[in-house]
């Protein structure tokens, strides 16, 4: 491995940093929402004050992350659902922690070719339509979460989202203009016409949403718990719409669905333990194998924003993305090899090929190993309670709206997480991922996720919550706002808030966001990158919290969207 260079030092660090974090407007740091006993930061404000609501009443983080899912389910449909899928990590006060899968399933009718045409092409069916949905998740696995883990009764954590939808909230500016760029997709489907779009009318923001089929699905669930959604009244009307409507999922495909509980996936930065999310995500695999990379190189020497860094660190993670795009899957379906791709001397050996000079061209780079056996729109929450228990969920339509489907008489949308299968090994999903035939569409099959719950401890204490929606992107966003706590010591809201980059091995391009010094994009060009300029939505959105060594914790909402922190 090539020592890492000096040249950006040459330029002041304090300049580069305002230039690259501020645009050279301010040397102002954006500052944390701090309280002293706990802490709750989600995307969307009314979800933050229910989960904050449930922790005053004496609930523990789990009984919080349940009523902020469900609250999230009303008020952001961009991405919280009862329809779709997800995971939740904790680690409890004591030390303990465990994984919650509650990632949607392949219905059983499912075929390994099903999204491909006459030609053998990939079709829309995997992001439109009824045909696009797995068997959701979501319920099932927060029942198991708070019934294993909680404090409060279910009903009680479903009841404020049951308000949210009857009442309605008013529509912020942000959801007006999501509502507006999937106003195609949502307007091809009636009951999503008539619940999101007015029925074609022009949306404003402020103007209130009620959803009040909505809300009797949700009071059904609350009374009954997740059998209604499996097998109760709720589930039979999806059956049958599926049926109408030439989709998949039938009754028995949701009565055999069962969330699992995992080993959350363990690793070191330095000094710090991390706890992670196992396969089907590829997040946790990929955080570590990247941290294994960084550690002992020096990639930070020249600071936060340098071309070096950038460079370096943009290396790391083409290596990780062109091994998942051959090896990673659901562990219940394909052998994983977990261990092989965390052992320090394969990792040590991927660091080797870095060169410090010079961009790999992607197509040089194939998966590492020996030949053996993902949505931008997620949402993600960080929680810490007052006992130090901590929770990091990521759920997730997958699109924007998911497959734009509302299921008439229930309200709620269908997600569309078929499309994270490989529908054809080597061509692109909808998020440009090239993957492999580990996975491939099965029955039953959970497809591969980026998502990437993470909690990192210092001297058995944790200190670091976070997550984030984004696809891919996530994995990455979650690495940059780590190494930025960790090795480039920003305060929690600089962290999650500073200019991210990406880079995903396929197609061969490192995006930006544009807030990086022009010079910089510069230099890393010059050593063969193609650079191309991401909105800062496109990179991920980051809700962290931080817990300092008196136990007070700092709560930061990712200043790309309108979430909120907030805690007591």
């Amino acid at each position: 491995m090539m020592p890492i260079g000096r040249r950006t030092a040459l330029i002041p660090f304090l300049a580069l940093f305002a230039a690259w974090f501020f645009g050279d407007s301010s040397l102002r740091a954006a500052e944390p929402v701090r309280a002293p006993h706990a802490m709750v930061v989600t995307e969307e404000p009314h979800a933050t004050d229910v989960g904050v609501a449930v922790l005053k009443r004496g609930g523990n983080a789990i009984d919080a992350a349940v009523a902020a899912a469900f609250a999230l389910a009303v008020t952001h449909p961009f991405a919280g659902n009862i329809g779709g899928g997800g995971f939740m990590l904790i680690r409890f006060a004591d030390g303990r922690s465990t994984f919650i899968d509650f990632r949607e399933q392949a219905p059983a009718s499912a075929t390994r070719d099903m999204y491909l045409d006459a030609s053998g092409n990939p079709t829309r069916d995997s992001i439109d339509g009824w045909r696009a949905s797995g068997v959701p998740g979501t319920v099932r696995g927060l029942e198991l979460a708070q019934s294993k883990y909680g404090k409060r009764k279910w009903a009680d954590l479903i009841a404020p989202a049951v308000k949210l939808a009857r009442n309605g909230f008013p529509i912020p500016a942000t959801m007006v203009r999501s509502l507006n760029e999937e106003r195609s997709r949502l307007e091809k489907d009636p009951e999503s016409r008539r619940v999101f779009l007015e029925n074609g009318a022009d949306l404003h923001a402020g103007q209130r949403l009620k959803q009040p089929v909505l809300a009797q699905t949700l009071r059904r669930i609350a009374k009954n718990g997740a059998q209604e959604f499996y097998e109760g009244q709720t589930a039979q009307k999806l059956a049958s719409a599926m049926a109408e409507h030439g989709g998949l999922i039938t009754l028995e495909d949701l009565r055999s669905y069962r969330a699992v509980e995992r080993a959350a996936l363990a690793g070191h930065y330095r000094d710090i333990s991390i706890l992670t999310a196992p396969p089907p995500s590829s997040g946790g695999i990929g955080l570590l194998q990247m941290l294994g990379m960084l550690e002992g190189s020096g990639y930070q020497k020249t600071g936060a924003g340098s071309a070096d860094a950038i460079h370096y660190t943009a290396e790391v993670m083409r290596r990780f993305f062109a091994d998942r795009s051959q090896y990673l899957g659901d562990p219940d379906f394909v052998k994983v090899p977990t261990l092989d791709l965390l052992n320090p001397a394969y990792v040590e050996r991927r660091r080797s090929t870095i060169d410090m000079n010079r961009a790999t061209p992607s197509a040089a780079l194939n998966a590492g190993l020996p030949s053996g056996n993902e949505s931008s729109e997620t949402t993600h929450f960080s929680i810490v309670d007052a006992e130090g228990n901590a929770v990091a969920m990521t759920y997730t339509l997958n699109n924007g709206y998911g497959s734009a489907v509302t299921v008439p008489g229930l309200g709620f949308l269908l997600n569309d997480e078929m499309d994270d299968f490989t529908s054809k090994p080597g061509s692109p999903n909808l998020y440009g991922l090239i993957q492999g035939e580990a996975n491939a569409i099965l029955p039953h099959k959970r497809p591969l996720s980026a998502m990437t719950p993470t909690i990192a401890s210092r001297d058995g204490k944790p200190f670091l919550v976070l997550g984030a929606p984004g696809g891919p992107r996530i994995i990455t966003a979650v690495l940059e706002t780590f190494l930025n706590v960790a090795d480039f010591g920003m305060n929690v809201q600089d962290a999650v808030n500073a200019p991210r980059f990406h880079h995903q091995w396929m197609s061969d391009t490192l995006y930006l966001e544009k807030e990086i010094a022009p010079a910089v994009a510069a230099e890393l060009q010059q050593r063969g990158h193609r650079i191309e300029y991401s909105p800062g939505v496109v990179l991920a959105r980051v809700e962290a919290i931080l817990i300092d060594k008196k136990g007070h914790k700092e709560g930061a909402a990712d200043h790309r969207f309108s979430g909120k922190a907030a805690g007591y």
